[in-house]
C-alpha cells in the first residue's frame, strides 16, 4: 500500500513536472508551432513513465525503512520510549536558553543553535534511556518503569545460569511466571561470548542460552526487556547483578549456588529455579516402596545408586549387585541437600540384596 500511494505522488508530480517543461520551452519559442500540442503531451507522458520507475524505487525504500522502524518501536519498551521523550525534551530546553542569545549573530547563531538542539536532544535521550533505572528509583515510579514495561505481575532480573538453564520458559508456560524478564545487556555480551566459543560444549550452552530467549519473546503472558544500566567500575558480571538487583529492587533470578549466597548476604531478593524445583519434587516418606533402576555404585561398601525420572538420587543399601536391573525398595530417610533430595533406601527382598 505505501508503495502505491508514493508512487502515485510520484506520477502526479513527475506529470506535472513534464507538463511544465513542455510550457517552458513553448514559452521560449523553442519548439515551432505545430509542435506545441505534441511536445505537452509527450511531456506529460515521459513525466508519467518517470513517475513510475522513481516512485516505485522510492515506495519500496520507504515501505522497507517504515518496517524495519516498526520493528525496532518493537523491540523498544515502553519505559525506554517515556524517558528517551523526556530525556529529547529536557534537552531541547536546556539548547533553548543559549539560543535566544546566538539568534542575534544572523546566519552563524542560527547554525550554532541547531548544531545546538541536535546536540542536547540526543544527547538528552541517551542520558533519559541508559539512566532510567536511576531516575526511576528518584521520582518512585516502580519497578515497571526501573526494569521493564509492559505486561503484568513482577518484573525480575535474569542471570546466565538460569537463561541457558531453559526451565524458566516451561514455568513462564505453565502460568506460574508472568511480567517483564529483564535481561541486563551486559548477560547478552555474556551469552554471546560462551556462543561464540571454541570449546564445543560451551558453544552448545551459549547457543541454548539465546534459543531459550527467543522462545520467552514469544510467549503472551512474560516480555523480555534488555536494560543498557551498566556498571562500568564493576567488573565481574555477577557483582553487576547484584548491583542492579539492589539499585531497582528487582528480584534476582539465578541458579548460581554462589551468587545466591553472595546476593542473600546483601539482602537482595533471590528466586532460585533449582529451589523451586526441589520444592515440587513428590514427597517420599519413610516406608513407602519405589520402583528403580540401579545404575551405578554408591559412595559407601556395597550400595547402589538410581534417579526417579524429576533426578532426585536414590541410594540403594546393599543394592551393588543389583547394577544394571530395577529393583523393588523401601525408603527409609530423606536427607535435603543444597543440590536437592537423597531417598536412602533398602532393597525390599533383602536375601536378594545380599
Amino acid at each position: 500500500m505505501v508503495v502505491v500511494v508514493v508512487r502515485l505522488i510520484s506520477i502526479f508530480l513527475c506529470s506535472y513536472g513534464g507538463y511544465r517543461i513542455s510550457v517552458l520551452l513553448d514559452d521560449n519559442f523553442i519548439l515551432k508551432q505545430p509542435q506545441q500540442g505534441l511536445a505537452i503531451i509527450v511531456g506529460i507522458i515521459m513525466g508519467l513513465l518517470v513517475g513510475y520507475v522513481i516512485g516505485g524505487v522510492i515506495g519500496r525504500y520507504f515501505a522497507n525503512t517504515l518496517g524495519r522502524l516498526e520493528s525496532s518501536f518493537l523491540k523498544v519498551s515502553g519505559a525506554d520510549l517515556f524517558f528517551g521523550m523526556m530525556g529529547i525534551l529536557a534537552g531541547l530546553f536546556i539548547a533553548l536558553l543559549p539560543s535566544f542569545a546566538l539568534f542575534r549573530f544572523g546566519y552563524v547563531g542560527y547554525t550554532i543553535s541547531i548544531l545546538l538542539f541536535l546536540f542536547c536532544g540526543y544527547a538528552g535521550m541517551r542520558i533519559g534511556v541508559v539512566k532510567r533505572s536511576e531516575l526511576s528509583a528518584m521520582f518512585s515510579l516502580g519497578p515497571s518503569f526501573a526494569g521493564a514495561a509492559g505486561g503484568t505481575g513482577t518484573a525480575r532480573i535474569l542471570d546466565t545460569s538460569v537463561i541457558i538453564d531453559g526451565r524458566i520458559v516451561d514455568i513462564a508456560k505453565a502460568g506460574f511466571l508472568e511480567g517483564a524478564m529483564v535481561v541486563p545487556r551486559f548477560v547478552l555480551s555474556e551469552l554471546q561470548s560462551i556462543a561464540d566459543s571454541a570449546d564445543t560444549l560451551k558453544r552448545n550452552r551459549g547457543r541454548r542460552g539465546l534459543d531459550v530467549l527467543n522462545a520467552m519473546q514469544r510467549l503472551d503472558n512474560v516480555r523480555v526487556e534488555v536494560t543498557d544500566q551498566d556498571f562500568p567500575d564493576i567488573a565481574e558480571v555477577d557483582s553487576k547483578l547484584v548491583a542492579l538487583s539492589k539499585l531497582t529492587g528487582m528480584p534476582l533470578t539465578t541458579n548460581d549456588f554462589n551468587l545466591n549466597r553472595v546476593a542473600e548476604i546483601q539482602g537482595v531478593k533471590i528466586l532460585n529455579i533449582n529451589e523451586l524445583s526441589n520444592v515440587l519434587k513428590p514427597v517420599v516418606l519413610p516406608g513407602e516402596e519405589l520402583t528403580i533402576k540401579i545404575i551405578r555404585e554408591g559412595k559407601e561398601p556395597g550400595q547402589g545408586v538410581g534417579y526417579l525420572d524429576d533426578g532426585t538420587m536414590v541410594v540403594v543399601q546393599q543394592g551393588k549387585k543389583k547394577i544394571g536391573e530395577e529393583a523393588k525398595v523401601v525408603a527409609t530417610s530423606v536427607l535435603q541437600t543444597p543440590a536437592g533430595k537423597m531417598i536412602f533406601t533398602e532393597l525390599k527382598d533383602r536375601e536378594t540384596g545380599s
